[in-house]
């Protein structure tokens, strides 16, 4: 989808979790080169915290997230939001959805990342990815990165289970330095088995991890998908699937590096 490039009024589908959001949103006002308060996009947040848990949901032990996702978007919407985005990876198992429900264009997460990812030089061969149980069952950054001819590499169990406790104290509350060290140690868990980068694929887990926490560089997803809100509330929207079939050049990549 193109069109003559102006101003795009952004919707934030947030609430997954609050904090997070938040962090989003201040990512989003950095990434925004205004030097004046005007210069700053128009921005819609709904954070909607009553909307179900998404992991739970996609085991099977949870009741379905897509009627009040849905119910978020179209809000958006009617109140003006042209272009939405979504700072919960987990949720993106719900994305065909919520772009089926609304009329205005969603930002894929995964995408923006794989494109971030496949702009490192050199490329990573493999990333190491750090998610919730959720996302990582789903296969959504697997398949987002395969078409980047990029592999994925998983905790083990255990570390698998640290990470979403990791993720659960950040929802809790608690960002302290026993949570963020077991993450660090989730992190080089994954160098030391060949990761090239280190993708954080939930939006808790930057308020966890800093530049400096890993050998390789960092694909900060919320970092990322702000850019990309960016990007899109100031010109013409294009997804980052038509991104790499070379209509346009893809934004340069957001990238932590140790």
């Amino acid at each position: 989808m193109t069109g003559p490039a102006r101003r795009r009024t952004l919707g934030v589908i947030g609430g997954m979790g609050p904090l997070a959001t938040a962090d989003f949103y201040l990512r989003l006002v950095r990434a925004t080169p205004a030097k004046t308060d005007q210069n700053h996009l128009h921005v819609l947040i709904d954070s909607n915290a009553a909307i179900p848990d998404r992991t739970a949901a996609i085991e099977g032990r949870g009741p379905d997230p897509t009627p009040m996702l849905v119910e978020t978007a179209q809000r958006l919407v009617r109140a003006g939001a042209e272009v939405l985005a979504m700072p919960c990876n987990s949720a993106h198992a719900f994305l065909d959805a919520i772009r089926r429900a609304v009329p205005v264009p969603v930002l894929d997460m995964m995408a923006e990342v794989a494109a971030a990812a496949a702009a490192l030089r050199p490329a990573p061969a493999t990333v190491g990815l750090l998610a919730t149980a959720g996302t990582v069952r789903q296969r959504l950054y697997e398949h987002a990165l395969a078409r980047r001819g990029i592999g994925v590499l998983l905790p083990d169990a255990a570390g698998q289970r640290v990470v979403s406790q990791a993720i659960a104290s950040v929802k809790a509350g608690d960002t302290g330095p026993a949570v963020r060290a077991r993450v660090r140690g989730a992190a080089a868990d994954l160098v030391r088995a060949g990761a090239g980068a280190i993708v954080l694929g939930c939006t808790e887990l930057p308020l966890l991890l800093d530049p400096g926490d890993a050998a390789v560089p960092i694909l900060d997803g919320t970092e990322i998908l702000a850019r990309a809100a960016v990007r899109e509330g100031l010109g013409e929207y294009h997804s980052a699937e038509e991104r790499s079939q070379g209509s346009i050049g893809a934004s340069p990549a957001p990238v932590r590096r140790h």
